[in-house]
C-alpha cells in the first residue's frame, strides 16, 4: 500500500514593490499607539534601511482581477515610517519595498496582521544587556547607543551596568532562579568574588531581599555623606586611588566610599594641615581629631574673642544709617498702601546697619600664647574650630577658691575656676567604644539590662533632666533648698540626686552624647552666661548684685541643674539620690519622651532579641511582636525601630514609674515571664511591613521605561 505523499508548504513569494503602489490595510489589527514611535522608527529604518519586510495582499477589482496596487494587513507602522522619510525628501515615493505578496489568501488579512504581533517574543532582559554590551565594547558610547534604541544614556548605562555583574549570577538570572530586582541589588559592587560571596550567604536564607543584598555589599565601606567623607571630599578620595560605590537604580546619596582605612587616613593627613595652619595663628597648642568626647574640655577656662571697636567714622555712619531708617520705619508704619520701594529701601538699610554690627573678632595674643584650640569635624563634614581654652598648667597664676574638682560647667566645660582635674584625654578616630557587655545569646528569657547600657541611657536622662530643671526657676530654688538643709540639719544625708558641691559629671565614655540636644541647648546656655561674667573673679560679685532678679535666678537655675547626678552606676549605688531623681522629675513634670527620646535602630541593636521583643510586645502588643520574632537580630532592630515609632515606648532606666508602661496594646507589666529561646532563623517580612519598607531608600527601583518582569524589546 502506497504512503500517502505529505503535502509540502509553498512560501509567498518576496517582491519589491513601489512605495506608491502601497496602500495601508483598514483590517490592521493595531490601533493603538505603543513602545517606540513611528517618527523614532524611521529614524531606525534611515540608518540601518528595512530589516523586516511587508506583509501585503493585492488588491482586486469586481472580476477578481489584481489592480497593481497592494494593501499592507501586516507591518502597517513600517509603512507609515516609511511614508515619513518620504515626507522629509529622503526616501523617493516610487522606491522598491521588499514586500511578501499573500495571493492565496488562506487566512484573513486580520489573522495575519494578529500572528505577526502575538507570535513575536521579546527579548529576554539578559539578552538585551549583553547586546548593549556588545555594542559598547565595538566602540559605542553610551550616549550614540541611547541615541540609535532611543533610549536615555542613564538607561543605557544600567543596563551595562547589570551586564557586569558576575556571570554565575546573570546564568541564575536565565534560569528564573534569582529576580531581576536582586540583579539590580547586586550591581551596586564590581566585584563578582564579592557578588557571589554574598549570594552564597543568603541564597539558602529566607532574607534574599534587595536592600539586604545592598546592605552585605556595603557593610565595610563609608557612606558618601560621612562627616569624613564629605571634609575629604569625593575628588580627593578618587585622586587618591579610592573606589566610590554608586547605586544606578536608585538615590545613593553620593554613593558608598569602598576604602575605609584610606578615606580615615586621608582625614587625618587633611585635619592636620588643617591644625598646623591654626596653630600658626599664634595658639600655645592645638589638638585635632574627627571627634571628642562629650565633656573634653573639662576643667579648662574658656577665653572669647573680642569685637574691634568702631572707629569715629563708623559711628558717624551707624548713626546717620539708624537715624534714617528709624524716620522711614515710621513713616512707613502710617502709610496705608504697601509700597515695595520703601520695604525695598529698608531692608537695604537694615543690612548696612548689620555689616557694621557685625565686627571682626580677634584674640588677645596674650591670651593666644596661653590658650589652645580644639579641631574637629562638624556632622556635616565642615571643619569646626574651639579656640580659646586654657589649661590649668598654663594659667599665669593659681586661683583660689572656686568650685571643687571635676566640674564641667556645661557642653563645653568652660568654667573660670581652675579644677584639679584637667580634661586632657582624647579620643583621636571618633570611634565607639567596644561594649562587651552587649550579648545577643540570651536563650532563657529576659535578663537584666547591661550595667554599660543602664549608665549610657541614665547619662542621656540626666542631661535631659538638667535642661529641663534649668527651665524651671521655682523647682531648682527648691532643689538646692533642699540639699543645703540637708548638709545643714543632718549631716549631709544622701537623699538628694544634686551634688550640690558642684560637681559635674562629664560622662566622656558616652559616645554621641554631646550631639544630643540637650547638650546642645545646655552648652549654647553656658557659653551666653560665661560671654557676661566679668574675666576676673575679683568682679564676679558686683557684677551678680548688679543683676536683676530675673537674671539671677537663671544663671542661679543653671548652675544648679549642672549639679544633677542621676545615672545608674553598678559601682555606686546611691538608692536615694536616684529617688530623689524620680521625685525631682515628677515636679517638672518631666518625661524622656517630651524630651525627644526616641529608641534608634542603633539603641536597639545593642539589645538582646529577647528585649526588643519585649519591647515591641510592650509599645504595639503581642502580634507585631510576633510578626518580628524571626529575623536575624540586625534586622528585627530595624523593623522594631519602624513599631517603636511614636509609639511613646521608653527603657526601664528612662521611665518614672517603671511598675507597668501603658501602650497602643493595653497596659503591659514591666516583667514579662513568658519570654521563649529565640534562634537565629529569619522570616520573609510581612504584607504590611513590606508595604511599609517600600517608602525607604534601601529599596530597589524599577528600571526606566514601562518595564515590570521583564524588559520590552523595541520593534
Amino acid at each position: 500500500m502506497a504512503k500517502n505523499a505529505i503535502q509540502k508548504i509553498a512560501m509567498n513569494a518576496a517582491e519589491n514593490i513601489a512605495y506608491d503602489k502601497l496602500t495601508l490595510s483598514q483590517k490592521n489589527v493595531r490601533r493603538i499607539k505603543d513602545g517606540v514611535s513611528i517618527e523614532q522608527l524611521a529614524e531606525d529604518i534611515g540608518r540601518r534601511n528595512l530589516i523586516q519586510s511587508l506583509n501585503v495582499r493585492p488588491v482586486l477589482d469586481g472580476e477578481g482581477e489584481e489592480t497593481g496596487t497592494f494593501e499592507v494587513p501586516a507591518g502597517g507602522r513600517r509603512y507609515l515610517a516609511l511614508g515619513v522619510l518620504i515626507k522629509q525628501k529622503r526616501l523617493a515615493k516610487n522606491e522598491p519595498i521588499p514586500c511578501i505578496v499573500n495571493r492565496g489568501q488562506e487566512t484573513s488579512a486580520e489573522e495575519d496582521s494578529l500572528a505577526e504581533n502575538l507570535r513575536r517574543a521579546d527579548l529576554h532582559p539578559i539578552d538585551q544587556f549583553r547586546a548593549f554590551k556588545a555594542l559598547s565594547d565595538q566602540g559605542l558610547d553610551p550616549e550614540e547607543i541611547g541615541a540609535r534604541f532611543f533610549v536615555s544614556p542613564a538607561t543605557v548605562r544600567q543596563r551595562l551596568r547589570l551586564a557586569s555583574v558576575s556571570p554565575m549570577l546573570l546564568d541564575l538570572y536565565e534560569k528564573d532562579e534569582i529576580r531581576l530586582d536582586q540583579i539590580m541589588a547586586f550591581s551596586i559592587s564590581d566585584d563578582h568574588t564579592r557578588q557571589e560571596q554574598v549570594w552564597e550567604r543568603i541564597c539558602r536564607s529566607h532574607m534574599q531581599e534587595p536592600y539586604y543584598i545592598r546592605r552585605l555589599l556595603t557593610e565595610t565601606t563609608v557612606r558618601a555623606d560621612d562627616r569624613r567623607a564629605v571634609y575629604v571630599g569625593a575628588g580627593a578620595y578618587e585622586a587618591a586611588g579610592g573606589v566610590i560605590l554608586r547605586d544606578l537604580f536608585e538615590q545613593d546619596s553620593g554613593g558608598w566610599f569602598q576604602d575605609a582605612a584610606l578615606l580615615e587616613q586621608l582625614a587625618f593627613d587633611r585635619l592636620k594641615m588643617d591644625a598646623e595652619a591654626v596653630r600658626a595663628e599664634g595658639w600655645k597648642w592645638v589638638e585635632a581629631a574627627i571627634s571628642f568626647p562629650y565633656g573634653h574640655t573639662s576643667g579648662m577656662r574658656r577665653i572669647y574673642a573680642e569685637a574691634q571697636e568702631l572707629s569715629a567714622e563708623e559711628i558717624e555712619r551707624y548713626d546717620a544709617l539708624k537715624a534714617e531708617y528709624d524716620k522711614l520705619d515710621a513713616d512707613y508704619a502710617q502709610a496705608e498702601n504697601v509700597d515695595e520701594a520703601i520695604e525695598a529701601k529698608l531692608d537695604q538699610l537694615g543690612a548696612e546697619l548689620d555689616a557694621i554690627d557685625d565686627r571682626p573678632q580677634s584674640y588677645d595674643p596674650a591670651h593666644k600664647a596661653i590658650a589652645g584650640v580644639f579641631v574637629t569635624l562638624a556632622a556635616d563634614g565642615k571643619l569646626q574650630v574651639e579656640g580659646g581654652f586654657v589649661r590649668s598648667e598654663d594659667e599665669p597664676r593659681t586661683e583660689t577658691g572656686g568650685i571643687d574638682e571635676g566640674e564641667e560647667g556645661g557642653a563645653d566645660g568652660g568654667t573660670r575656676s581652675n579644677g584639679d582635674d584637667v580634661g586632657d584625654g582624647v579620643v583621636v578616630n571618633g570611634k565607639p567604644v567596644n561594649d562587651s557587655a552587649s550579648d545577643d545569646g540570651e536563650d532563657d528569657g529576659i535578663k537584666p539590662l547591661p550595667d554599660r547600657l543602664v549608665f549610657d541611657l541614665t547619662a542621656q536622662r540626666t542631661l535631659a533632666l538638667r535642661n529641663a530643671l534649668a527651665g524651671d526657676v521655682d523647682i531648682a530654688i527648691v532643689a538646692a533648698l533642699h540639699a543645703f538643709v540637708l548638709q545643714v540639719f543632718y549631716r549631709f544625708a544622701p537623699n538628694t540626686c544634686l551634688e550640690i558641691s558642684m560637681k559635674s559629671g562629664s560622662f566622656s565614655q558616652v559616645d554621641g552624647l554631646a550631639e544630643t540636644s540637650w547638650a546642645k541647648e545646655i552648652a549654647e546656655r553656658h557659653e551666653a552666661w560665661d560671654l557676661d561674667l566679668p574675666d576676673e573673679a575679683d568682679g564676679l560679685w558686683d557684677f551678680l548684685l548688679g543683676l536683676d532678679e530675673a537674671s539671677r535666678k537663671a544663671l542661679f537655675a543653671h548652675c544648679v541643674s549642672l549639679t544633677l547626678n542621676a545615672v545608674v552606676e553598678p559601682w555606686n549605688r546611691r538608692p536615694k539620690a536616684l529617688e530623689h531623681a524620680e521625685v525631682l522629675g515628677r515636679s517638672l513634670q518631666f518625661d524622656m519622651v517630651d524630651a525627644g527620646w526616641t529608641p534608634t535602630v542603633e539603641f536597639l541593636g545593642r539589645l538582646t532579641k529577647a528585649r526588643i521583643l519585649q519591647a515591641v510586645r510592650e509599645a504595639r502588643g503581642a502580634d507585631s511582636a510576633q510578626l518580628i520574632e524571626h529575623m536575624k537580630k540586625d534586622i528585627m532592630a530595624r523593623e522594631a525601630a519602624r513599631l517603636l515609632e511614636g509609639s511613646n515606648w521608653l527603657p526601664e532606666p528612662l521611665r518614672l514609674d517603671v511598675d507597668e508602661v501603658t501602650t497602643d496594646a493595653g497596659t503591659v507589666a514591666g516583667d514579662m515571664s513568658d519570654e521563649a529561646a529565640l534562634d537565629g532563623d529569619t522570616a520573609e517580612l510581612p504584607a504590611f511591613l513590606a508595604d511599609h519598607a517600600d517608602s525607604s531608600s534601601e529599596e530597589p527601583a524599577t528600571l526606566d521605561g514601562d518595564e515590570a518582569d521583564h524588559l520590552q524589546a523595541a520593534e
